[in-house]
């Protein structure tokens, strides 16, 4: 039995479109996460994932843990973390008062910054109950002459910058625990040539040399730090063979889209699915699918758009569709499914309430997505 089988037999009472998770798929790719971080702890990205009861389940697994929120209110919802290191900086006003009040969950969340401003942000949502604790956002990209390879994310790039915002950040009585560095060039690049590979080798040399003088002299000035966070699915390894490097990041690993599909140091099993229904055959050679428009972001293009597995293709003068999904050559009919794989791992749980969990013997738990559990709040 295959493991598209599996999930039809167990979600076959269920009306598409849906949403099914391998359960074997994802435990394997669990585990090659951990093999992969060589014992570097693995802090698991939640926008990746977006459901709480496959956190929950990773982070039982030896060798998780932490988890890196999407949002400040993300990380307010999962209130029984521990440690939650917001991936992002915010400028929630009514997210920051909430956690704010709240000594306990001052010590367990980190909030990221990378500017005075956001320390301003910070002061304004005050009284504090407990001080607040941050990390500095560090850009990781590589740049060669005026060529910038990588994300816009943080301004903060030389050690000595970083250190002043450190600096600042404990005169207005923060407690700085923390840099990140996220090498997206690295991290979500497949590895599709030559030159792409070279890229990545000479960034990772370029970055190794620079966190590693970020780090000391972000230490000369709060002391030992807690957090050296760096890194994604798409480069556990070379983050996690950086001494200074106190725990990697990965969260797309858990579900393996189609955007992780060529990286030449892993290949994960698809462990995420979702099911359409055909309404109609507007041809002997055409099935057409309720609903699909579901486009990762990102730039705009093929690699974006969700994949049909098993015959046939998408109609490209159509594509994936908001209300409807035409395709050629599934000989499909009225009533049957189309199974699909989404180019990124959390954002297609934005689409869907639950997520059904299929095990190895068949059996399905339904589990809430963060859109179904957690958007009255988030």
């Amino acid at each position: 039995m295959t493991v598209l089988d599996r999930l039809g037999a167990a979600t076959a009472e269920l009306d598409p479109p849906l949403l099914a998770i391998d359960e074997e798929s994802l435990e394997a790719n669990l585990a090659d996460l951990v093999r992969r971080a060589g014992g570097t702890p693995i802090r698991l990205a939640s926008k990746s994932v977006r459901i709480r009861g496959v956190l929950e389940r990773a982070l039982a697994v030896r060798g998780f843990a932490g988890v890196m929120a999407y949002s400040l209110r993300e990380a307010l919802w999962l209130n029984e973390v521990p440690d939650i290191l917001v991936g992002y900086p915010t400028v929630d006003r009514q997210a920051l008062a909430t956690l704010a009040a709240d000594a306990d969950a001052c010590r367990r969340i980190t909030l990221m910054i990378d500017s005075r401003a956001h320390l301003d942000v910070i002061d304004a949502a005050g009284p504090w109950a407990a001080p607040v604790r941050v990390c500095l956002d560090v850009d990781a990209s590589l740049r060669i002459g005026p060529a910038h390879i990588g994300v816009r994310r943080s301004p903060l790039r030389r050690p000595a910058e970083v250190a002043a915002l450190a600096r600042e950040a404990v005169r207005r009585g923060a407690s700085v625990v923390g840099v990140m560095f996220y090498e997206a060039q690295i991290a979500g690049l497949p590895d599709s040539g030559r030159a792409v590979r070279w890229m990545k080798r000479k960034s990772a040399s370029e970055l190794a040399f620079r966190r590693r003088a970020v780090v000391d002299a972000v230490q000369d000035e709060v002391g030992v730090l807690e957090i050296v966070n760096s890194g994604g699915t798409g480069s556990i390894e070379v983050s996690a063979a950086d001494p200074a490097v106190t725990e990697v990041t990965a969260g797309s690993g858990l579900f393996a889209p189609t955007l992780f599909d060529r990286y030449d140091a892993f290949t994960a099993r698809p462990a995420l699915f979702f099911a359409l229904p055909v309404v109609r055959t507007p041809t002997p050679t055409i099935a057409t699918a309720f609903s699909g428009g579901y486009i990762a972001s990102g730039p705009t293009g093929a690699s974006r758009v969700p994949s049909l597995i098993g015959r046939g293709a998408l109609i490209r003068t159509e594509g994936a569709g908001e209300v409807q999904t035409p395709v050629a050559g599934s000989g499909a009919a009225v009533g049957d499914r189309l199974w699909f794989r989404h180019a990124k791992a959390g954002e297609v749980c934005e689409r869907f309430t639950e997520a059904h969990l299929v095990s190895a013997d068949g059996s399905r738990t339904t589990l809430p997505t963060y859109r179904g559990e957690g958007r009255a709040f988030g």
